[in-house]
């Protein structure tokens, strides 16, 4: 069995980092990258997922912890977090990507981890990842558009847009955004 890992939220302004993981059970179709899919196809997939699959672990990295590590440790921890949920059996580990961030890690199951460019688009577990772990992390800054009213996190999600920017400049950095990405870091000067 594969456990496929992915993240999202690795270049944003502000809010979590997460990562999924999968172990999927019955084949499910029109699974792929969920940059490549519509909000809509995203969440339909993402219920199936939770359904179906064998095993379903979310990642959580705050704003703060972000800063705090550094990205790269940050992303594996997240990681590390979603592979703690996956309580069924696996062979296999595939990370998206080109940097394995289990490297020298005990307590996973198997020391068998491999990474793949474009694997959310290419293995179905690493895409299952990509579409929980973006419906998850969506869903979170919806609810933290809430909280931080006027800064668009609803529609951004935290990204770097214009519409980002404008509202960082009329009311300034809140408690969610990465103070140590530059955009930020201007700010706060």
């Amino acid at each position: 069995m594969t456990v496929g890992i992915d993240e999202v939220g690795r270049g944003c302004w502000a809010g979590p980092l997460v990562a999924g993981a999968v172990v999927l059970g019955e084949p499910i179709e029109g699974l792929r990258d969920s940059k490549k899919l519509s909000k809509k196809r995203r969440e339909a997939l993402a219920e199936q997922i939770h359904q179906t699959a064998r095993g379903v672990g979310i990642g959580w990295v705050t704003a703060a912890e972000v800063d705090t590590l550094g990205l790269t440790k940050a992303v594996q921890l997240a990681m590390l977090r979603a592979m703690k949920q996956i309580g069924c059996d696996y062979d296999e580990i595939i990370i998206d990507g080109n940097l394995n961030f289990f490297q020298n890690v005990t307590g996973l199951k198997t020391n068998n981890v491999q990474t793949l460019i474009r694997a959310d688009d290419l293995i179905p577990a690493v895409s299952a990842a990509s579409i929980v772990a973006k419906v998850a992390r969506d869903n979170r800054m919806a609810e933290l558009a809430a909280e931080y009213p006027g800064y668009g996190f609803e529609s951004h999600v935290g990204y770097g847009t214009a519409m980002h920017l404008a509202a960082l400049r009329k009311l300034g950095v809140c408690e969610i955004h990465r103070k140590s990405y530059k955009p930020v870091t201007r700010l706060l000067a």
